[in-house]
Parts: structure tokens; sequence; C-alpha cells
């Protein structure tokens, strides 16, 4: 994994934080770096292209992903993984092409994307949802993402 220091840090500045509370990744190197973090996707990224397609970070990326048949669930050791990978996708699309979106953890370590509208979309639950049932499609996530 990546050296990011930001990390370790914000570790330790919340490592007794408790509750639902939703705080924010404040600086702007911050959010570079959290961004690149999640941006990595491995799995995902080597699954797809092993189906003849490459992840750009792009929304037209999203609706293809959707048309991709799920083999992914026949391996129930694999499709977690997958699923948060979509998830963590999903958000990298969201945040480098919504205005005003941005990464947030939870207390809990929980990544969620908020919108300039103050909304909060649990991208990591979207994608377990869509690579175990294929919905909501991630495509649909993005568009309601976009229109809020």
């Amino acid at each position: 994994m990546k050296n990011i220091p930001f990390l370790d840090n914000w570790r330790k500045r919340h490592a007794t934080e408790r509750g639902t509370a939703v705080f924010a990744i404040d600086a702007d190197a911050d959010q570079e770096g959290i961004a690149e973090l999640f941006s990595e996707c491995e799995l995902l990224r080597v699954r797809v292209a092993q189906a003849g397609l490459e992840l750009d970070d792009s929304p037209a990326s999203l609706e293809a992903l959707d048309q991709l048949p799920p083999r992914w669930r026949d391996d129930p050791e694999e499709l977690p993984w997958l699923g948060n990978d979509a998830g963590l996708y999903l958000g990298t699309v969201i945040v480098r092409t919504v205005p005003g979106a941005l990464w947030q953890l939870w207390p809990s370590g929980q990544p969620v994307v908020r919108l300039a509208s103050g909304r909060e979309i649990n991208v990591v639950e979207a994608g377990l949802d869509w690579a175990v049932s294929g919905a909501p499609e991630l495509s649909q996530v993005y568009g309601e993402a976009a229109e809020a």
C-alpha cells in the first residue's frame, strides 16, 4: 500500500471517537490522499479488465459496469471485496465529477461521499448491494448524486 501520512495522523486523532457524528477530512491534501487511496479499487479493475473494460473514472464507465455479466456472484469469498471496490469506485467517480462532492469518514472508518447539498451517500453499501443483486445500478446512484 502507498505511504499516505495523513491516514496515520487521522487514526491517531480519532482513535477514541464514539457515536454516529460525521466529521470532515478538512485539508485539501487529505482529500487528495484519501481520493487516491479509495480510487485504487484493484480487484474491481482487474476483474473488469478481464472482461475487456477499462475504468476511466467517468460516469460512462459506471454504465459499462452495470452491463457486465455478474460472474463475481459465483465466488462468495470475492463478492464482498468486489462490492466494496465497486462502492469505492462509484465514490471516486462522484467525487471527481460532481461539483462540491467530498469524501468523509464516519467515526467507524466507513467512507461516505458528502454532496454540496449536505446529503451523504454510503457508496460502499451501494456497491455491495450492486454486487449482490445488481440494484441499485451504479449509474443510477451516480445520476441521483449528480442531480442533487
